[in-house]
């Protein structure tokens, strides 16, 4: 028996390549981390003291190994099938079908024209209305929406960032109209919009008074809406884009850095918004790769809550997230094989202790997910969660000499990177000299190079490739649902207090103007049915357009 991992290497191993040779010179994770052939006590941290210290046990700092002690032993993650589509009508049914199916929260999906601020009969909403997600422009669309779903008892996530604090307006409006105070509404706002600069392309103003808009969230839900998560930190959109896993960490809790300072700055103390602090990850195909980030990613925000900003409730260090499946790994081609990527992708975000999560469908590189589909995704969430094993016990790659290595090889790759853009003068001002943007579009474009020359594989893309027919019964949006939309939308303005409306816009265009919290003002408007385009219109008029993406 071999005595160390060199002489292993020279006596066993050499002479086995030897004989069969290896399918590629080196091996890599996709975040270009060079993998061993195997991995032993000599890979792991050196000593007792030294392993306890970044790993630990579950529910302890720093929270490598998950945030609550007993993890799915004690509750599974929220299974939140992300959706919307057509009309307020079309989505509330979707929401009802998937809570019958066994759905423990609901994920909104909003249309584009919703994501960055107009109404669905301005010109710019032509072609789009209903067709990504969910049209919201009123109050009345919101009520719609979340008819006979019991707020206080349903947890809801919002994808939405430059209009984020009128749509948590409009769910408080919403809510109070069934009896139910802020108090006891549960959910998340995305409001994650430095993200947008970098990857995702739905900002409608600036970057620094955007940011003034998600700092008023933290201060109003902080005071009044204790339960709700104000923000969800995205690593997703950027790895979408073409980040690699180490990309997604570090330029996400860049991001994550801008938002507490700013907040500090503020006024605000750390451990009063810091708790209610969430983040959104992507889970990829390289399982072992995806299992050691999110581990890696609790170490990390533990430490800089602790170190850096000198957070003292432990709920401030720990990093809760949602995990959604790979959209871009979704394929056209032989489309059940999508499937499979989904499973292997959820399995990977269990396994790296996600608190909830979206499995994709198979369909969706071709259309909107049909109901079937959408309750195929729930069913692998469920069979993962019950049939598996994989929730029976906390972390259960912990302590893997692989997995353990690879986590800290991560962590250390991205602190490099967070360093960097600590040296350019934070997240806000290398957005605006195109930093993140330009290191994404190198990393998409390596990725494409692999995946054109044949040295990465896309099964039944570049590989196993068949001639088959076009997938059958594919999710079509109707024109008459943005039709109806624009009826409702038009009746409404014909039919509210024409004055109580306008003064509540010139009262926020005032707030706005000034340095008082912003969303008092707009939940008056929302309340006055006030629609979401002309909530906006005040904004730009009083902070300008980002008519462009940074960096470009």
């Amino acid at each position: 028996m071999s005595d160390s991992k060199e002489e292993w290497r020279r006596n066993t191993l050499e002479p086995a390549v030897r004989r069969f040779p290896q399918r590629e010179e080196t091996f890599q994770t996709d975040s270009g981390i060079t993998i061993d052939t195997v991995y032993t006590d000599e890979d792991a941290p050196p000593t007792d003291a030294d392993y306890l210290e970044s790993v630990g046990f579950p529910g302890e700092y720093p929270y490598t190994r998950g945030v609550q002690s007993n993890m799915y032993r004690g509750r599974l993650w929220t299974m939140r099938q992300y959706s919307g589509y057509a009309t307020a009508e079309d989505t509330n049914r979707r929401f009802r079908y998937l809570l019958e199916q066994g759905q423990t929260g609901l994920s909104v999906a909003f249309d584009l024209p919703t994501q960055i601020g107009y109404d669905s009969d301005h010109p710019f909403a032509e072609g789009e209305v209903g067709k990504v997600g969910v049209p919201v422009c009123t109050l009345e669309d919101m009520e719609l929406l979340l008819k006979d779903i019991p707020l206080d008892k349903v947890s809801t996530s919002m994808t939405i960032n430059a209009t984020a604090s009128v749509l948590l307006c409009l769910y408080i409006a919403a809510a109070r109209k069934q009896g139910v105070s802020e108090d006891q509404l549960s959910g998340t706002l995305q409001n994650d919009i430095l993200k947008e600069y970098i990857a995702r392309g739905t900002y409608a103003y600036p970057p620094r008074p955007s940011m003034r808009l998600v700092v008023d969230v933290f201060k109003y839900c902080a005071d009044r809406v204790p339960r709700w998560n104000t923000i969800s930190i995205s690593g997703y959109h950027m790895r979408e884009a073409g980040a690699t896993a180490v990309q997604e960490l570090a330029f996400t809790f860049a991001n994550a850095i801008a938002y507490v300072q700013a907040a500090a700055d503020a006024g605000l103390n750390v451990d009063d918004f810091a708790p209610r602090i969430s983040f959104f990850f992507v889970s990829q195909n390289n399982l072992f790769e995806e299992v050691a980030k999110f581990r890696a990613a609790r170490r990390m925000w533990a430490r800089i809550m602790k170190e850096r900003f000198g957070a003292e409730d432990p709920r401030s260090m720990m990093l809760r997230f949602h995990t959604q499946t790979a959209g871009v790994t979704l394929t056209a081609q032989q489309p059940d094989n999508n499937l499979v990527r989904s499973t292997v992708q959820a399995l990977a975000a269990v396994l790296g202790g996600t608190q909830s999560l979206h499995v994709n469908s198979r369909d969706e590189a071709l259309g909107l997910p049909t109901e079937e589909s959408a309750q195929l995704s729930l069913r692998t969430q469920q069979i993962i969660a019950q049939e598996s094993g994989v929730a029976d016990v906390v972390d259960p790659l912990g302590g893997s000499y692989f997995v353990e290595s690879l986590t800290n090889e991560l962590e250390t790759r991205a602190l490099e990177y967070i360093a960097r853009i600590g040296e350019m003068g934070g997240a806000v001002t290398a957005i605006e000299q195109g930093y993140q943007v330009l290191e994404i579009g190198e990393s998409a474009y390596r990725l494409q190079q692999e995946i054109d020359s044949g040295r990465r594989i896309v099964v039944g893309v570049n590989r196993y490739m068949t001639d088959e027919p076009p997938m059958g019964n594919l999710l079509r949006v109707d024109a008459e649902a943005a039709r109806q939309q624009v009826a409702r939308l038009n009746r409404l303005r014909s039919e509210r207090d024409g004055g109580q409306a306008s003064a509540a816009l010139s009262r926020l265009e005032t707030v706005a103007r000034g340095e008082d919290n912003t969303v008092p003002a707009v939940l008056e408007c929302v309340e006055s049915y006030c629609t979401l385009g002309e909530i906006c219109e005040v904004f730009r008029g009083v902070f300008g357009e980002q008519r462009e993406a940074v960096g470009f």
